[in-house]
């Protein structure tokens, strides 16, 4: 039996997707599927006004900063790797490796602290986000164990 993948290609190279209504213009992601229908109007009414629900601020705030946990990481993990490359002091590259890690270890307890609050303030378990392993963040941005 086929997977869904190669029916899905299949499709596309037979051109089924060429004619979609809508082709072309944007998504209309105004509404929200998951929100409560009974309070619709009234999260419609936030929205035009500027507004967000508390929660989806701190969930945009945790995203930021696990963004740039990462990214800050994976710089240090990149300078590394280029000092090594041009025979910097093996002294100096693990110095500067330790620091980024312990940094980023503080930035990993922090980031948790908020997730632990976010999760105490979404209106239901399926907007829960999972609490960062630092040993597996640094795995997946050094590609080593």
């Amino acid at each position: 039996m086929n997977s869904i993948e190669e029916q899905i290609k299949r499709a596309m190279e037979e051109g089924k997707f060429e004619d979609l209504p809508g082709k072309g213009r944007p998504l209309d992601l105004i509404e929200n599927p998951y929100e409560d229908p009974e309070w619709s109007t009234a999260y419609r009414m936030l929205r035009s006004g500027g507004f967000t629900l508390p929660w989806i601020e701190s969930r945009q705030e945790i995203d930021g900063a696990v963004a740039g946990a990462r990214e800050s990481l994976s710089r240090g993990w990149e300078w590394c790797q280029d000092a090594r490359r041009e025979g910097e002091s093996h002294t100096i590259i693990d110095q500067e490796w330790e620091r980024a890690l312990v940094t980023f270890h503080g930035q990993v307890g922090e980031i948790n602290k908020k997730i632990t609050n976010y999760n105490l303030e979404v209106p239901s378990s399926r907007f829960q986000l999972p609490l960062l392993r630092y040993e597996k963040e640094v795995v997946a941005i050094t590609g080593t164990e």
